[in-house]
């Protein structure tokens, strides 16, 4: 038993401000000499630690069982402390994310459904009494809102995304834009040879899901619009091409985040921590069945016309005359009216060369914000948000600059024009903050915490992948984060991989691809809940970009996801675990996905023609 001595409680606690009932949370206790023990006391267990050099001690893996008031006692020496703690069910911490995503596909406005999740979380987080929702409400605006607009990475997006729609907008007034489209359509005469145009120009720009999105999305719209492609088709074609190429590409701004996490994790682990990242996910890719599949699919969809549930109701209506959704038009914020200025000269290069220095720019930024002895290194390595910063500033001026001097617009038209289009992207902006608030609110009440704890049961190895997945795919559909997923589960799924291969005694050569799927299934799992989730960043990016109703393109692109990932997990990843090469798997669900497209899909061009 532990002897609690009188004395002035001169150490200090940190604790979290919410604990779930069983999920382990660590608290940090400060003003310990250097080396001294901390004994601790919560719910009637011990608990101790060692203070490092800085005073600090780190009491991991507390836990509680009930929910309601609970007190933390700890001592160092003759000193003591106590921290008040608030416990509540576990399921608590997901009901912000899963109200939000219920309420905005049910009245088809992702706004007031998100407000509404912000405001329950921050309730929560404070206590649920009518002083607590007060305060949450308040809480809600001025602390998850204003914290998500005030972090630097979130502010980069913002000003980028306003800076391409404001080079859209000057390409668009300049005629540029006009002069693709009217060179593209005489060339990709059908609705066909525009998708598979638009899910080209995805995979080149494969270094960066944001720019990806953003410049495929503003690039393709007047032509999908011209071949009456619906904007939730275009939305799909963009939003699936995005990141899955970025994930498994070999030079993006992905691979860098994700490589230094396999990293960090391979280390002090026996057997792995001599093994290069970089070598890991290497040997993960081919079991990036989502990703890979998702691509497929996508091509397969646009070559032969053929579309499942809401999104063939959506292209028959576009076939019709109405790319829109009844319900983007009389909400839509997209920008449609800028034209191009009456009588201007009808020259591609005044929107290609704009385009093209924006990608060169952003490569050349990625280049220099690296480093590296290899392409791939320094790439990897780079600061993406810096990047896409320098990239849309010097492709909006190189935009306005031309247009000034050939004297097609004038320098206040040119800023008229750069508006127009920054605005198109205001109410994707706001959507987009509110996304990063419901994120930090779920972060703030540990949802992941608990789904991991939920999920992560003993099982068998080879089902080890597969639990992966799903696990990734909710996290990131309840937090519409793939890199916070990672973040938060590249350092634990290694370990347990590795630990359970090793109960198994499976630490063989041969055995490796339990870690390699294991691996590969956080981002392609990551990958699958953001195309499923509402609140996903680059879910919300596809809509802005593409001009298409935020709700519509969740609801039409949730089949094919589903679709996609069922198959992906089914015939891709289960398999992968009892060691079927990936490229067998691979082969038969691209050949599963083509019969049921061909079995259940429906062509919108034919019965509009009929």
């Amino acid at each position: 038993m532990l002897a609690w001595p009188l004395g002035a409680a001169a150490l200090e606690a940190e604790v979290p401000g919410i604990v779930l009932d069983e999920v382990p949370f660590e608290a940090v206790i400060s003003g310990v000499p250097a080396g001294a023990a901390v004994d601790a006391r919560l719910d009637g267990k011990q608990y101790s630690a060692t203070a490092d050099g800085s005073g600090t001690a780190t009491l991991a893996d507390l836990v509680v069982s009930g929910s309601g008031d609970f007190t933390l006692d700890y001592a160092a020496g003759a000193e003591t402390g106590s921290a008040d703690l608030r416990v509540m069910p576990g399921w608590v911490s997901l009901l912000p994310a899963f109200t939000a995503i219920t309420v905005a596909l049910i009245i088809r406005s992702v706004v007031p459904a998100l407000l509404l999740g912000i405001w329950l979380g921050a309730t929560a987080l404070n206590s649920f009494t009518p002083k607590g929702a007060a305060v949450g409400l308040l809480d809600s605006f001025q602390v998850f809102v204003a914290d998500a607009v005030a972090d630097a990475d979130n502010a980069a997006i913002i000003l980028f995304t306003m800076m391409i729609g404001g080079m859209v907008g000057i390409i668009t007034r300049n005629g540029g834009m006009m002069a693709i489209v009217k060179m593209v359509v005489s060339r990709a005469r059908t609705a066909m040879g525009a998708q598979v145009a638009a899910w080209l120009m995805g995979l080149m720009i494969f270094f960066d899901d944001y720019a990806n999105t953003l410049v495929v999305g503003n690039t393709a719209r007047p032509i999908t619009d011209q071949l009456k492609i619906s904007r939730e088709k275009l939305a799909y074609i963009v939003d699936s091409t995005a990141a899955p190429v970025v994930s498994i590409a070999l030079i993006t701004t992905w691979i860098g985040y994700e490589v230094s996490l396999i990293d960090q994790a391979l280390q002090g682990i026996d057997g792995l921590a001599d093994v290069p990242a970089y070598a890991i996910f290497l040997q993960s890719i081919p079991y990036s069945f989502y990703p890979i599949l998702a691509i497929a699919f996508v091509f397969m969809v646009a070559v032969t016309g053929r579309d499942i549930g809401p999104m063939y109701t959506a292209e028959l209506r576009a076939r019709n005359g109405r790319v829109l959704s009844v319900d983007e038009d009389a909400e839509s914020e997209n920008g449609d009216t800028l034209e191009p200025k009456p009588d201007v000269p009808a020259r591609p290069l005044n929107a290609f060369i704009p385009i093209i220095v924006l990608v060169v720019a952003l490569l050349g930024g990625l280049y220099a914000t690296g480093e590296g002895d290899s392409i791939r290194e320094i790439i990897g390595a780079a600061n993406p948000y810096k990047a896409m910063m320098w990239a849309s500033f010097i492709g909006a001026l190189t935009a306005a600059a031309m247009s000034i001097g050939q004297r097609i617009l004038t320098t206040h038209e040119a800023v008229d024009a750069w508006y127009s289009g920054a605005r198109a992207t205001l109410f994707g902006m706001i959507v987009l903050v509110l996304a990063w608030s419901m994120a930090d609110v779920t972060t703030a009440l540990n949802a992941k915490g608990y789904l991991i704890t939920v999920l992560g049961e003993s099982m068998p190895a080879a089902w080890v992948p597969a639990a992966v997945f799903v696990l990734a795919g909710v996290t990131a559909f309840a937090t519409g984060t793939s890199w916070g997923t990672m973040g938060i589960l590249v350092p634990l799924v290694i370990p347990l991989a590795w630990a359970v291969m090793s109960v198994n005694g499976m630490t063989e050569a041969g055995d490796m691809h339990i870690l390699y799927s294991s691996v590969s299934c956080v981002l392609a799992g990551a990958v699958w809940g953001d195309h499923c989730s509402p609140i996903s960043d680059t879910t919300v990016l596809s809509s802005i970009a593409s001009g298409c109703n935020h709700i519509e393109h969740v609801r039409t692109q949730l089949p094919y996801a589903l679709l996609v990932g069922l198959v992906a997990i089914v015939i891709g990843t289960v398999p992968g675990g009892y060691g079927v090469p990936p490229w067998v798997s691979l082969l038969v669900g691209g050949v599963i996905l083509y019969v049921v497209l061909r079995l259940r899909g429906r062509q919108a061009d034919v019965d509009a023609a009929g």
